[in-house]
């Protein structure tokens, strides 16, 4: 499938809820952060996920909800939200709930930019990402490696490359196969790494 193929279009308005849920997520995401730190809720991991776990029952699929949400459009940092599965339901389960969310994020990515094709990706992610990266799409005989490879590398522009992904050749449950199995790997590194930043930090700042 190449990237010059027509497809459906992205309508104005998905692209302008796109770009406007993005730059909302951002200002309410930094806002949420001073405010809860404030109100001592940042203080220390403890106190997070007693604030989070005041929701009962309805914690674990919001969490997994938001999780999907901000896989699909970056409306809060992925980093932030994996972290924070960690520090409030545990190392296990809050990466199972990390887990489960950003694997059903990917396949409604693939489902999306197969309708709705490069436009959907133009209008989610920066051109200059998109420059960088669109070239993989000649290389069919090399994109799967580069695309596994890429999924167990933790700093690496995930989201965008599922996009890319799905703008090849390759079937959805080749897609979804590499997800499912490079992903438990991806998070461990990637949220252990970052809570043990942080957790030095609170300890710093304690």
């Amino acid at each position: 499938m190449s990237h010059d193929k027509e497809m459906k279009a992205v309508s104005p308005l998905l692209q302008q809820a796109i770009n406007i849920s993005s730059i909302i997520g951002g200002v309410g995401t930094v806002i949420f952060c001073i405010w809860a730190y404030q109100a001592g809720i940042l203080h220390s991991k403890e106190t997070l996920s007693a604030f989070i776990q005041q929701a009962g029952f309805w914690g674990p699929p919001l969490f997994i909800f938001l999780q999907i949400l901000q896989t699909v459009v970056p409306i809060i940092p992925g980093a932030l939200t994996s972290v924070a599965g960690v520090f409030i339901y545990g190392h296990i389960v809050g990466t199972i709930y990390n887990y489960i969310g950003i694997v059903i994020g990917c396949a409604i990515i693939f489902y999306l930019v197969r309708l709705y094709g490069a436009p959907f990706v133009q209008s989610v992610v920066s051109k200059r990402t998109y420059d960088k990266y669109i070239g993989w799409l000649d290389k069919d005989n090399r994109f799967d490696r580069f695309f596994i490879f890429m999924m167990i590398w933790p700093v690496s522009p995930a989201d965008f490359l599922c996009m890319l992904a799905a703008l090849t050749k390759m079937s959805f449950k080749r897609y979804m196969t590499i997800i499912i199995l490079t992903k438990p790997f991806t998070l461990v590194v990637y949220t252990y790494g970052l809570t043990y930043i942080i957790d030095f930090f609170w300890q710093m700042v304690g």
